[in-house]
């Protein structure tokens, strides 16, 4: 175990567990599901928060239902690696709204990987042209699209 993992006992994770499914459950309902009276589980719950083990709470959409039809994994690789180039292209990609995962990766040849939510095809050119390519620093960009998909999922094994 980690310096910052939590101890987390089978009725922390059992919340987690439920949480992650169904954020929307009031207290007692959470409670009842755990087994506990509603003033631990409420305690335990905002220990969860307290101490960032919980994050957001938020509620997941279709973006096919919203007209965004086109997913695009975007490999980004930079031309130097400098904190200045990175910070730059970080700060840019986070006030992107095609743009709903970046992360920096190792072991291969891009420095970023981006998914991106997008209408169709169209609008994925004028996000590569009009934003992503013109972001400095960014000197090549890889993109697959999505035939389908297979698995999605936002919990994680607790």
């Amino acid at each position: 175990m980690g310096v910052n993992d939590l101890e987390l006992d089978r009725i922390d994770r059992k919340i987690l567990h439920i949480l992650q499914r169904d954020a929307g459950l009031n207290n007692l309902e959470l409670a009842e599901r755990v087994g506990l009276s509603p003033t631990p589980c409420a305690r335990r719950v905002k220990r969860l928060w307290t101490e960032g083990v919980m994050t957001h709470q938020v509620a997941m959409v279709d973006p096919k239902k919203l007209g965004l039809h086109l997913t695009a994994h975007v490999s980004v690789t930079m031309d130097r690696h400098t904190p200045d180039r990175f910070e730059v292209f970080e700060e840019t990609i986070a006030d992107v709204p095609e743009v709903v995962d970046c992360c920096v990766v190792t072991g291969q040849s891009a420095d970023y990987l981006l998914k991106a939510v997008v209408r169709d095809m169209a609008h994925y050119e004028q996000f590569l042209l009009g934003t992503l390519t013109r972001i400095a620093g960014v000197s090549a960009v890889h993109s697959s699209f999505e035939l389908r998909r297979v698995l999605s999922r936002t919990a994680v094994s607790v």
